[in-house]
C-alpha cells in the first residue's frame, strides 16, 4: 500500500493542525494505521494508532487529550487532529500501515510494514 501524508506546516504554540494520510494500492480497511514522529536527532516515536475499523484508538501519553486519530475508510484516509500544539511537538510526522490482526496498540516502528514520506510540523513558541 502506498501512503501519502500531508498537512504539516508552521503553527504557533497553542494552535491546531490536521494531518492527512491517503492510502492507495490495497484495501485500506485491511490495515491498522499509525502516526509516528521524528524530531531532529531523535528516534522515531509512536504518536497514535487506530484499528482497521476505527473503533480502537491509542496514544502516547504526551499527546493524550490534545491529539485525535481517526479514519475514513470510504476515503482511504487516516487523520491526526492536533490541538494545543507545543514546541516539543515539532517533528516530521509519518503515517504507517500494518495488516490488521497483528495485535492492537502496536507502537514500535518495526511493527509497521508501510510508511508515508513524512510531513513536517513546526510549532513556534
Amino acid at each position: 500500500v502506498q501512503l501519502q501524508a500531508c498537512g504539516g506546516g508552521l503553527v504557533q504554540a497553542g494552535g491546531p493542525l490536521k494531518l492527512s494520510c491517503e492510502a492507495s494500492g490495497r484495501t485500506f480497511s485491511n490495515y491498522d494505521m499509525g502516526w509516528f514522529r521524528q524530531a531532529p536527532g531523535m528516534e522515531r516515536e509512536f504518536v497514535a494508532g487506530v484499528s482497521w475499523d476505527g473503533f480502537s484508538t491509542y496514544y502516547v501519553d504526551s499527546v493524550k487529550g490534545r491529539f485525535t486519530i481517526y479514519r475514513d475508510n470510504t476515503k482511504n484516509s487516516v487523520y491526526l487532529k492536533m490541538n494545543s500544539l507545543k514546541p516539543e511537538d515539532t517533528a516530521v510526522y509519518y503515517c504507517a500501515a500494518v495488516p490488521r490482526g497483528r495485535g492492537v496498540g502496536l507502537s514500535r516502528p518495526g511493527e509497521y510494514q508501510y510508511w508515508g514520506q513524512g510531513t513536517e510540523v513546526t510549532v513556534s513558541s
